[in-house]
């Protein structure tokens, strides 16, 4: 799970963008005695992702709702199924209600996401990695959201290692000198992951000694042969226009990691209502 001061960090920014000044449709509506049940329920088939996440938020601003989760993050639902369910001031559930379907919604729908793609690779060897493509300022909850889907968290960030891509292999003079800088300035415990957009590309990253080979956009048979001059020497990763159409296709090549931007930059967010009661 998220550490609690970032998560709480993360809630009190996104509420104070959504608030402003103060919530003027509920003040203008409800006297704030008002007090109900609110169900937050799938309005299709999801896997769902930040539960805690949503619990978090309505409880950020007011701890004495009382919240009940109805089941945890991985589990797979069917449309109609209750996520959780909370009870207390209606004012600040309905406050508070936007900002933490926001937070759910879009995790859910990652998570959802990531498990389909998951799902069309299995029985090969490669694995899902998710990409940096996240949203400014959500990269731990969509990386989190990934791994709950089933995939594997590439670098959180760009200190987490090297990745030469094609612009580096430009502004360095090309493939060989950027490794050779990059061994001559980096601690020896990080590994150097080079972008090979040809086969001869990925014989001179193989040459000039990189640890990872990442294929970008190549075809299918291009990266077979890939697979079979780097030999399982090294991991090799494939990149680049990641579809669920293609992505088995790609797995069979016979890649370690197929990396899908798709799953953070423009990911559907789950259909997930509020549906709020009245006390008697």
């Amino acid at each position: 799970m998220i550490h609690r001061h970032i998560l709480h960090r993360l809630i009190q920014s996104a509420l104070e963008e959504d608030i402003g000044p103060g919530d003027v449709t509920t003040s203008a509506l409800l006297t704030g005695e008002e007090t109900g049940t609110a169900q937050a329920v799938a309005k299709a088939d999801l896997v769902v992702a930040g539960i805690d996440v949503f619990k978090e938020t309505f409880l950020f601003l007011d701890p004495d709702l009382r919240f009940t989760k109805c089941l945890e993050d991985g589990r797979k639902i069917k449309r109609g199924e209750i996520l959780a369910e909370l009870s207390g001031t209606l004012g600040n559930i309905l406050t508070a209600e936007r900002v933490a379907l926001n937070f759910l919604q879009r995790m859910s729908g990652i998570a959802t996401l990531t498990r389909q793609y998951v799902a069309a690779v299995a029985g090969t060897r490669a694995r899902i990695l998710d990409t940096r493509k996240t949203a400014p300022g959500l990269r731990i909850l969509d990386k989190y959201a990934v791994s709950i889907g089933g995939g594997l968290n590439h670098r959180f960030a760009l200190d987490d290692g090297v990745l030469i891509k094609d612009n580096h292999i430009t502004a360095a003079g090309g493939i060989t000198p950027a490794i050779n800088r990059a061994r001559q300035k980096i601690p020896h415990t990080l590994k150097v992951e080079v972008e090979a957009k040809s086969i001869d590309e990925v014989k001179e990253a193989l040459a000039a000694g990189a640890d990872i080979i990442m294929l970008d956009n190549m075809t299918p048979e291009a990266m077979k042969a890939a697979v079979r001059l780097i030999g399982g020497n090294l991991p090799v990763e494939a990149s680049g226009n990641v579809t669920l159409s293609n992505v088995k296709q790609i797995a069979e090549t016979g890649v370690d990691f197929i990396s899908v931007g798709a799953l953070t930059h423009s990911v559907t967010a789950a259909d997930i209502s509020l549906l709020i009661r009245l006390d008697a």
